[in-house]
């Protein structure tokens, strides 16, 4: 497999669920012991239209206790995100890490990184991890109280 060295993915990541987890390993995974990701999250200005969502402090504070546990805070970059494409458009990135419903979006920026002469991101789609019930595991689905975090479906009252 080859290694690259500066990967890039984001999202809302709230709550942080075992989808967005895959995210983040395959991320490190392919960044190797040396490279470095950047984790753009999006502003609270950006998700201000949703309910129940933590700010973004938060949000990052979330993902780094994450990071920690999986032993590899040393190679992060956490920044705010104020629009879709964040830094990619003229960062210096190798690989974009993105979800089934995310890949159009990382289609668009190697398109505008084309447009602007620079090279384009190697776009890693990973899988929708499953919940359960054999949907998606969401952030939307869990704040509508169908699933938990892992996926397990929640019994309704």
């Amino acid at each position: 497999m080859v290694i690259y060295m500066k990967i890039c993915l984001g999202g809302t990541f709230y709550p942080l669920h075992d989808g967005h987890k895959a995210l983040l390993r395959k991320a490190f995974q392919i960044a190797g012991p040396n490279g470095s990701v950047f984790i753009g999250v999006t502003s609270d200005s950006m998700v201000k239209k949703k309910e129940g969502i933590a700010s973004f402090e938060k949000r990052k504070q979330i993902i780094k206790h994450f990071l920690v546990e999986e032993k590899v805070i040393s190679q992060i970059i956490v920044q705010s995100l104020c629009n879709k494409f964040g830094p990619t458009l003229k960062g210096d990135f190798d690989a974009i890490v993105v979800s089934p419903e995310t890949q159009p979006t990382a289609e668009e920026i190697n398109r505008k990184r084309k447009f602007i002469g620079k090279k384009p991101l190697q776009i890693i789609v990973i899988p929708f991890v499953l919940s359960e019930d054999g949907k998606p595991i969401s952030s939307s689905r869990i704040r509508r109280k169908e699933i938990d975090e892992k996926g397990i479906t929640l019994k309704e009252d």
